[in-house]
């Protein structure tokens, strides 16, 4: 067993190390995306396309091929008693945690909301509006994610938006876990339909005669729904192209060999998930790769997890805490853990590109992913250099604000015409001069 692990150390002493780098980072950059050489992308373009031409029957005939339920159209929405059924049978204790972390994230998201109108100098202004209505991607695969419906749901409700459309393939005995739907409910959510993957997001996003078209769609997805997404972008927004979930750890020789072998697995469980740690201690790296084959025995999913740690997976010995600092801002990695003792601040500081940062050795991502109150919906494939973590300030949309008056536009009527002659745009000018005659 070790001896496959072996394999994903990586150190600045080979003579192959920045090969064995870009290699890693490629494998992860491109496990979102479709190969271009496949005849995936024409598939996925036929389904989209077959949604927004034939709508409700389209989506109906990849509900019954893709997920083996055959449903009516008119069986898409779950009925709101379903919903309320599921919440009253939901267990106690854990609808308490679910409201606890609810609450969180709803603090949270509070906090660092900034859509708030406001005049600014000039005559000039800015006005933030809620999206009107807007589609959340919960995944059905092999357990329910309550937690998604969370981090998804709570941010566009802080942001004031007032229809949320909740969408999650039929993989629980032909319908949406009832958890899941517990959770809609808690929430105030009944728009929830029993449809999944790419022909769910064309449905979002074009609309059908039983599902209203929506103006966002955020959430998490297979290859599928992410490349759904990036189709459909332009027909209506999306939050970003999220790959597998993935992790980078930083850590040197105060961190605890164990817990960051632990925190690669949680990561690699998904099966597609990404798991590196980049150190500068060769010592810590042989003692990461022990816990590994030593706790990977203890999984359930322990073949998969190994299968996935090759392909996704690797623990980079680096020169110095420089060159680690340098290559991660490179990865910029979705979840980014450092675990580098009385360090680990400092080193935080200057990382510039992660979807979420996790400092000190008591914030796994667990903490991240299901209680903090940032949303775990995070940017990946090195996508956080440009895309940011879902917040309540996605959900809302800018308008520019501009009043003069007379003694204003006066004052700027000779550079405006200036500016719009040396374009070429006579009628540009004509209607600042005609306002000059009064």
């Amino acid at each position: 067993m070790s001896n496959e692990f072996d394999k994903i150390l990586i150190s600045y002493k080979q003579a192959d190390f920045e090969g064995q780098i870009e290699q890693l980072r490629s494998k992860i950059m491109l496990a979102a995306v479709f190969d271009p050489e496949g005849g995936q992308i024409r598939q996925l373009r036929d389904i989209v396309y077959n949604v927004a031409r034939r709508r409700d029957e389209a989506v109906a005939e990849y509900t019954e091929k893709f997920d083996g339920v055959k449903l009516a159209c008119e069986q898409f929405r779950v009925k709101r008693e379903d919903l309320k059924k599921a919440h009253t049978e939901i267990d106690g204790e854990l609808l308490a945690s679910l409201r606890q972390a609810i609450e969180n994230v709803r603090k949270y998201q509070k906090e660092i909301f900034v859509g708030k109108s406001k005049n600014c100098s000039n005559g000039t202004g800015i006005k933030y509006t809620p999206v009107k209505r807007v589609g959340i991607c919960v995944p059905g695969a092999s357990a329910p994610l309550p937690s998604t419906v969370i981090m998804t749901a709570v941010p566009a409700q802080v942001a004031g938006v007032k229809e949320i459309a909740a969408i999650s393939p039929p993989r629980y005995k032909g319908s949406v876990h009832p958890v899941i739907l517990a959770v809609c409910y808690e929430l105030g959510i009944d728009e929830v339909y029993r449809i999944g993957g790419s022909h769910a997001v064309a449905a979002l996003a074009f609309g059908t005669r039983t599902i209203p078209k929506v103006d966002k769609i955020v959430g998490p997805g297979n290859q599928w729904v992410q490349m759904a997404k990036k189709e459909v972008f332009g027909q209506v927004d999306i939050d970003s192209i999220a790959g597998p979930s993935e992790v980078l750890i930083i850590a040197n020789d105060a961190a605890n060999p164990a817990w960051v072998a632990a925190d690669m697995l949680s990561q690699a469980e998904h099966a597609p998930g990404s798991a590196v740690v980049f150190t500068d201690s060769a010592h810590l790296a042989e003692k990461v790769l022990s816990e590994l084959a030593k706790q990977v025995n203890q999984l359930d999913r322990a073949q998969e997890t190994i299968e996935c740690l090759k392909k996704f997976g690797g623990i980079v010995v680096f020169k110095n805490m420089d060159d680690v600092i340098k290559r991660a801002n490179d990865f910029a990695a979705e979840h980014l853990e450092i675990q580098c003792g009385d360090k680990s601040k400092k080193i935080a500081s200057k990382i510039d590109n992660a979807g979420a940062v996790f400092i000190g050795e008591y914030s796994p991502v667990a903490v991240g992913d299901y209680w903090a109150g940032p949303s775990h919906t995070l940017p990946t494939g090195m996508s956080a250099k440009f895309f940011s973590a879902l917040s309540a300030n996605d959900f809302v949309k800018s308008t520019s604000i501009i009043e003069y008056d007379k003694a204003k536009l006066a004052e700027s009527a000779d550079n405006i015409i200036r500016l719009a002659e040396t374009e070429g745009l006579d009628a540009h000018a004509g209607s600042i001069r005609i306002r000059q005659q009064q």
